[in-house]
């Protein structure tokens, strides 16, 4: 469940960390992902679709085609993928939905939420993807069905660019 961003959001999240894991010279189709993330492959295509336009994923079409990262994983940082899919309003608006909320006429969640949500836009824009690597790649084995590909795994994703 997400509180704070869309599902759309929170799945852009995990596709991008997912990829982060695996070098630049792998690509994954959306089913690769899908299934791996277990996220339906139509929603998940969409969710691409709109990375791609800004340029945090890349796609190839053909055999040997599919979705990688567009840019080197020092460039990119979780608010990356959060503007890309929810915008910033969520840092800008009350956060119970009031018009109007402000230090002058706040909510009752104003103060509060003021430092949760300075917190949080802080958290998604200190660190690079290169950065949280090493937990993205805990995460990523902890769901990546070992039987299958864990060879293919431990290869590419210890061969990714750290520039």
């Amino acid at each position: 469940m997400t509180v704070i961003f869309s599902k759309k959001c929170e799945l852009a999240l995990q596709a991008v960390l997912y990829l982060s894991v695996f070098d630049e010279e792998t690509y994954f189709t959306a089913t690769d992902i899908s299934k791996r993330l277990k996220i339906p492959k139509e929603f998940l295509s969409k969710i691409l679709q709109s990375l791609a336009v800004h340029s945090i994923v890349v796609s190839k079409k053909g055999k040997s085609g599919g979705f990688t990262l567009g840019r080197p994983l020092s460039e990119i940082r979780l608010i990356d993928i959060v503007i890309a899919m929810d915008g910033l309003d969520i840092f800008h608006k009350c956060v119970l939905g009031f018009k109007g909320c402000t230090v002058e006429k706040p909510c009752p969640v104003h103060e509060k939420w003021g430092k949760l949500r300075d917190l949080t836009y802080r958290m998604l824009s200190e660190d690079t993807l290169l950065e949280i690597r090493e937990k993205s790649i805990d995460k990523i084995k902890s769901i990546h069905s070992i039987n299958e590909s864990a060879s293919v795994f431990a290869h590419t994703y210890s061969s990714r660019s750290y520039n």
